[in-house]
């Protein structure tokens, strides 16, 4: 089986669905990871597809594309976050998988997943501070405040206090290690491992990911056409509620500051037409694919 075979782009179809690629178009497909959003929108129609990923592992098979359509797809390597440096063109429709890959989840070496034991890295692109930075030099209170922040783990303190307990003897290495430390402190509940929460933080930290959706969001809208969608697919509430809430931001449904107060109306044009609630994947997906399970997508137009 095939790389492009073994890694399913989750709720592929709704995807499709809500961009609804045209001839002649120009799509960005913010995160490349296994090109599965990349190829399918390229088959759908004959547009022209110009792809981001900061992992440089990608590469291979950004040239497997590259040699099957030509100057129809573009790869460029960067941060989503920095599409108004990336891409340089007006674009009819973005699509984000926001998160790990299963690609990288897969790859051991990564230290993404807790179920083998790999150096404790998860970095995305392969630079800057990794996971054992962070569990090794943060203080207490900011590695608990992290632990509960991104990974909404209530035993966060608890967390961090056996973590330095741990480090005084050595430094903490491996996947294996932290998720032991994490399991001595948190107990399994159902089917979901006690080190989830804490892995998920230290994640999302080590690449800034709720940074990078903010500023990737507010990109993509300065470079959409009028008409043009913005579609977001999502794995956990701390990611949806950001695209939901700039969704409804940017459409001019701006929250109440106070159940208290009258209804805050914005003072200026909406930029986008919301075209749908919450989309969540068919029952068939999620039984076949268990990342589907937790995803979520939402779209919207630009006015």
């Amino acid at each position: 089986m095939s790389q492009a075979q073994k890694h399913i782009p989750v709720m592929l179809k709704e995807v499709l669905e809500s961009l609804a690629p045209q001839e002649g178009k120009t799509y960005v497909d913010a995160t490349f990871g296994n090109g599965g959003y990349t190829q399918a929108i390229l088959d759908s129609a004959n547009c022209k597809v110009i792809s981001i990923d900061r992992d440089p592992n990608v590469l291979p098979r950004v040239a497997e594309l590259k040699a099957k359509y030509g100057n129809r797809f573009e790869f460029v390597q960067g941060e989503f976050g920095s599409i108004s440096e990336l891409i340089t063109q007006p674009v009819d429709g973005f699509v984000f998988d926001i998160g790990v890959s299963s690609m990288q989840l897969d790859e051991a070496e990564r230290g993404f997943s807790f179920s083998k034991e790999a150096p404790l890295d998860m970095r995305m692109s392969c630079s800057g501070s990794s996971a054992a930075d962070l569990v090794n030099d943060f203080a207490e209170k900011e590695l608990a405040d992290l632990i509960y922040k991104y990974g909404e783990e209530v035993k966060s303190r608890h967390i961090a206090a056996k973590i330095v307990e741990f480090r005084k003897t050595k430094r903490i290495e491996t996947t294996t290690e932290l998720a032991e430390i994490v399991r001595s402190v948190v107990k399994k509940t159902k089917d979901v491992d006690p080190a989830t929460k804490t892995f998920q933080a230290l994640r999302i930290a080590v690449n800034d990911e709720l940074g990078e959706l903010e500023r990737g969001l507010e990109a993509a809208k300065d470079k959409l056409v009028s008409g043009g969608k913005l579609v977001v697919v999502t794995f956990h509430s701390l990611e949806d509620r950001i695209v939901k809430n700039y969704f409804k931001e940017k459409a001019g449904r701006m929250p109440n500051v106070s159940r208290y107060l009258p209804e805050v109306k914005p003072e200026v044009e909406a930029d986008f037409s919301m075209t749908s609630k919450v989309i969540h994947p068919s029952k068939d997906e999620e039984a076949v694919n268990r990342r589907a399970r937790s995803a979520k997508l939402r779209f919207a137009t630009k006015i």
